[in-house]
């Protein structure tokens, strides 16, 4: 009975993250965009960061820039911002779980765009506003986010619409579609305990040992039971305060440096 918890004990302990990402309407383009980049990318590496050398902020696209974003900026230089636009409206609505295939074949004959730049631009801006959706607004503050996308050296007309996106009416409906279709592992809906003792034992007329049953219940329905000695209890409580005060320390510093 002490295996269930032990696991229960090493996974407390391991602090792993388990993350899933939903599927993209655009996914198919993105894909084969990202698979030709990665194709060259172990010869190039990835750009700097204008604002690591400058300020030692922390971009919220992480501390390298994803080749996605990189091969993305090269193409921005002689892109109007009609067609800009239009790719933008295209991303948006594929966050939104709907399907592009076929207003991208449309656009692609009236921007008279090739497939190769398409496909960058799209998986681009794809990247970058995915990158910016996981943090919540009050993390990532609409001038920070400006500021960083100006020092990639993107125009201002471009930050201003990419910003509209990230802060403006669409985020909550684009945060709801990023939960609904994340997987998400089950999680705990009902714990229930009681403390037991033993009098005695087989091997021992008088035990008095205290022990703490536990019940949970994940949301898949089923339901795990287990006996935990009150040292494996004192492990856990430690294991789990440890664990909480670590998050909200690295919570801490993650805001100070966006904020910076």
């Amino acid at each position: 009975m002490h295996t269930l918890f032990n696991s229960v004990i090493q996974s407390v302990q391991q602090r792993g993250e388990a993350l899933a990402a939903g599927s993209s309407p655009l996914g198919w383009l993105i894909k084969e965009q990202e698979a030709a980049m990665s194709a060259v990318g172990s010869a190039a590496p990835y750009l700097h960061h204008p604002a690591d050398s400058h300020s030692g902020r922390v971009s919220f696209l992480g501390t390298q820039l994803p080749p996605e974003v990189a091969s993305m900026l090269r193409l921005l230089g002689d892109l109007d911002r009609g067609t800009f636009r239009r790719l933008l409206k295209l991303v948006v609505s594929s966050l939104q779980g709907e399907d592009c295939r076929e207003a991208v074949q449309r656009l692609r004959a009236g921007a008279d765009l090739p497939e190769e730049r398409l496909g960058a631009l799209i998986a681009g801006i794809h990247t970058l506003l995915q990158q910016a959706l996981r943090l919540p607004p009050a993390s990532l503050k609409p001038d920070a986010f400006k500021n960083q996308l100006q020092e990639l050296c993107i125009p201002q007309d471009l930050v201003v619409d990419l910003a509209s996106v990230v802060f403006g009416s669409q985020r909550p409906l684009l945060d709801s579609v990023a939960r609904q279709q994340g997987a998400w592992l089950p999680h705990v809906v009902d714990f229930r305990w009681r403390v037991d003792v033993a009098i005695s034992t087989s091997a021992l007329t008088r035990s008095l040992q205290p022990s703490v049953l536990m019940q949970l219940k994940l949301s898949d329905g089923s339901a795990h039971l287990f006996e935990v000695p009150t040292a494996k209890f004192q492990e856990l409580r430690f294991a789990v305060a440890l664990l909480l005060k670590e998050m909200a320390d690295l919570e801490k510093r993650c805001e100070r440096k966006l904020q910076d």
